[in-house]
Parts: structure tokens; sequence; C-alpha cells
């Protein structure tokens, strides 16, 4: 283990190379400590524990921002505060309104094909409308799909979202519209 202190001494002076030498040593132990913090999170964390590692060693080791490191323990004790940190990042973000903070998130699985027999198109209409009042893009994805058979590709095209957003959107309009149709209470609102 005194490797690992010389390291961190040599990054301490700016040594680039030492950076180099430091992560090979202290990777299997900072992807054990970031899986034990990312145990600890809610289902359907998207951060993945090489990501979480990854960006802790960038924090921790840039070399314009030379750090001092007391010994092996304290740069463990900096790595995991630095998790913590990136985690309340992380969680800061998803909670923003921009991101979608306020819906609930629905499983694929549990969303419902938005299908509704010729009779019920009235009924589709009143939700199609609901659900603009609501979204003003799920709505358009929505009349695009349902009223003009488009593609999620084709819809994704035309409405300028990206192909994973549109996807992600067309999951939620199908729960939303299900629910709607179904009397049950609507996701995300």
């Amino acid at each position: 283990m005194t490797d690992v202190t010389r390291i961190l001494s040599a990054v301490e002076n700016g040594d680039p190379h030492a950076a180099e030498q430091l992560l090979p040593l202290v990777y299997d132990e900072l992807r054990k400590l970031a899986a034990a913090r990312l145990a600890h999170e809610k289902p359907g964390q998207t951060l993945q524990p090489t990501a979480l590692v990854h960006e802790v060693y960038l924090r921790l080791v840039d070399v314009e921002r030379a750090q001092h490191w007391n010994s092996r323990g304290h740069f463990f004790g900096a790595a995991a505060e630095a998790m913590r940190r990136i985690l309340i990042e992380q969680a800061r973000r998803k909670a923003a309104g921009k991101r979608g903070g306020s819906m609930r998130r629905v499983e694929f699985f549990h969303a419902e094909a938005v299908e509704a027999p010729p009779e019920d198109l009235l009924a589709v209409n009143e939700v199609l409308d609901r659900l603009t009042a609501h979204d003003a893009i799920a709505g358009q994805l929505l009349k695009l799909r349902y009223f003009a058979g488009l593609s999620v590709e084709e819809a994704a095209e035309l409405l300028g979202l990206s192909r994973t957003s549109a996807y992600r959107l067309w999951t939620f309009v199908r729960a939303w519209v299900g629910a709607q149709l179904s009397g049950r209470a609507a996701p995300g609102v």
C-alpha cells in the first residue's frame, strides 16, 4: 500500500504520469465503494458503478487542482465524499422540472397500448385534448402515431426529438392514455 501513498504524493506534486499509475492500483477498491454506494440508491438508478468511479477519479486526480493526500485512507475518504456529492447532484438533476421531476416513472411492461375501437374515437379525442393541455409535445406525438399512423421514428423526426426521447415519451403517452381510458389515475399528473 505504500505504492498508493507514494503515487498520491507524486500526483500532489503535479506529476502527470503519476495519475496514470494510480488508477490501476485503486480501481478495484473504488469500484467496490461505488457499488456499495449505488446499492443504497432507489431502483431505476441509471448511473453505473464504473461511470461513478470514473467521475470520482477525474474529480480527485485533477492535475490542475492538486490536492494534498495524507494517506491512502484520506484518499478513499475523499473518494467516498466525492461519490456522495455526485449522487446528490444526479438526484437534484433528476428532480428538476425540466427533466420530468414531477412525473411518476412507469415501467414499460405496465404501459398499455393506445388502442380504442372506432366507436371510442370521441373518448380518445377527449383524452388527447387533456394530454395536449398537460404536455403539448406528448399530444402531438399521440396525434402523429394514432391518427396519422406514423412510426415513433417518423414522429420523432417531425417533432425534432431524438429517437430515445420519442420512445420514452411514447411509453409515457401509452400509459397515460391507457389509464385515462380505463378510468385509473394517469401517471405523471
